[in-house]
Parts: structure tokens; sequence; C-alpha cells
């Protein structure tokens, strides 16, 4: 691989970000204080550290998620915001609320996984009988899929009056992250490791289905795999911090630029990648109001969109 600087300044850089993390808040934080003042540090130990953690571990496994994605339906212009599976995890978590009060976050949880596997197998189903010679379809496929699905979504939630309640889920937010409301997401972060390990099977299923089954793989399990991975982390992060747009969408492409196609090579760059720019993101909602704080959702919206045309404008440069 050639050497770029992109990479060293990014391992610097997501560290830098989360000291300025745990500094930057509606409250003031000098390193000084820490050493003498208790409330300081209970702050920092009980809610910045959280906070930085949960981005951290937020925009590395949405990243590898969306790269994932990307393989699965063999198009760099999806992720699993814009294919539905966002949206059905958020309908998963709507029915089991109306269906079973009574459970808990970890059965609720799990309906949201299991809704949003149903709704990537049935996204990339939708996508299969497309013209390959016509990527362009599988992204507008996916938008209007996924709309029709938020647009239940938000039906069955006015109905319950539940749409404050669902507000939580579609705009990412890590104000409320508190010790003990995000560990949850480690288990998103496992889930993306897992890709790691099945990287070399994941680019075989991304040449297409005759030639991995050609190759001796099994790509119904490499798939299935796939599958569980992305709903796995998607529905986590949806219960946990809501809907955060984009970073699986342009982290990918930009880290496709910098190292290729690589996937072996190149996740571990798409995770550190998608880890800064959340966080990036997050930090600036808490600066362009001060004291006040814009949702890492809505920050990630515009920052994604300007992102991903300017991804669409530049000229790309060799990669090997």
């Amino acid at each position: 691989m050639r050497r770029n600087p992109t990479i060293p300044l990014l391992a610097l850089g997501v560290p830098v970000l989360a000291l300025a993390s745990l500094m930057i808040g509606a409250d003031t934080i000098a390193l000084a204080d820490l050493l003498h003042d208790p409330q300081a540090r209970l702050l920092i130990v009980a809610g910045r550290l959280p906070r930085t953690i949960a981005a951290i571990l937020t925009g590395a496994a949405l990243a590898a998620a969306g790269l994932i994605m990307q393989i699965l339906s063999r198009n760099r212009f999806v992720e699993p915001a814009t294919a539905g599976t966002a949206q059905s995890a958020a309908l998963g978590i709507v029915l089991v609320t109306l269906l079973a009060p009574g459970w808990g976050l970890p059965a609720k949880m799990m309906a949201a996984i299991l809704a949003a596997l149903a709704g990537t197998a049935g996204f990339l189903a939708l996508v299969s009988r497309l013209p390959v010679h016509q990527p362009l379809l599988v992204p507008l496929t996916g938008l209007v899929y996924g709309g029709v699905i938020g647009a239940a979504v938000s039906f069955t939630a006015y109905e319950a009056d539940l749409l404050q309640y669902v507000d939580i889920w579609t705009n990412g937010e890590f104000s409320a992250v508190v010790r003990g409301r995000y560990e949850m997401l480690w288990v998103a972060a496992g889930a993306a490791a897992l890709t790691y390990a099945a990287a070399d099977q994941l680019t075989i299923v991304g040449l297409g289905r005759d030639t991995a089954i050609n190759l001796g793989l099994g790509y119904r399990q490499v798939m299935a795999l796939g599958l569980l991975a992305v709903s796995v982390v998607t529905a986590v992060t949806v219960v946990t911090v809501g809907l955060v747009p984009f970073v699986g969408l342009v982290v990918p492409n930009i880290v496709s630029r910098i190292c290729g196609d690589n996937l072996r090579r190149s996740l571990p760059l798409v995770a550190l990648t998608g880890a800064g720019l959340v966080l990036g993101c997050d930090i600036l909602g808490r600066i362009v109001r001060h004291p006040h704080e814009v949702p890492v959702g809505t920050v990630m919206g515009i920052v994604g969109a300007v992102t991903f045309l300017w991804l669409l404008n530049a000229r790309r440069s060799d990669a090997r």
C-alpha cells in the first residue's frame, strides 16, 4: 500500500479529539481542575468520558457497517440509513413498545435487530432484481424503500401518540449518554469487529454470487454474516443514541480514495475515520451554540451532505 500521510494524521487526530471532547461542554474544565476538584472528576468520569467513548464506538461501528452494506449490495451509494435498515429498526421498537410495553431494553433491542435484519434482507432482495448496468437505481430504491418504512413508523407513532418518543431514535444525540447508558454500543463495536475476521470472504461476495460460488465460498453463510453485522450495528446505535446519517455513506468512499478497495486493509481505517468524524461533529455541536447543544445527527446531516457532494464532484486520485 502506498504510504499516505492521512493515515498517521487520523491515528493522531482521534486521541486529540477525544481529549477535546473531555474538556468541552456547558461547564469549562481545565486539566488542572482534575487534580483538586472532585466535582470536575465526577463530571468527566460519569458524563464526558462515556459520551466520548459512545461517539467513538458509534462512528467506528456505523462506518464499518456502511462499508459492509456497500459490499453486500455491490453499490457505493447506499448505507444502512438510506436502505431501510435504520427505519426498520425504529419500526421494530415502535411495534414492541405498543404490543409489549412491559418489555425491557434488551428485549426491545432484540426486536429492533430482528426488524433491521428483515428490512435489510428485503432491500437486498429488491436490488438483486435491478439491472447491474444501472447502479443509480440501487440508492434510489433504497431511498424509496426506507421512505415507505419511515412513513409507517411515523404513522404508527402518530396514531399511538408516540411521535416525541420516535424523535429520540430518528435524530442522533449524545447529550443523554452517561455512565450506564451507552455500554450496549460495545455490542455494535463487536459486531463490526467480527466482519474483520471475515474480510476476505466478504470481499469475494462483493464480486457477485456466481463468482463467489465458483470460488467455493459459502455465499449464503457469508451474506448472512454480513446482514447480521449490519443489522446489529444499526439497531444498537438507533436504540442507544438515535440515527446518525451519512457516516456509513461518506466514510467508506473517502477511505477508498486513500487506500483502495481491499477490505482487510481498509476496514480499520474506515472505523478510525468514522470514529473521528462522529466525535468531531459531536464536539462541533457543543461549540456552535455554546452553552446549548446541536444534536450530532443534525451536524452530521449537514457535514455529511456537503462531503457527499464533494465526493460526487471531486476527481478520484489513483489508489492501490
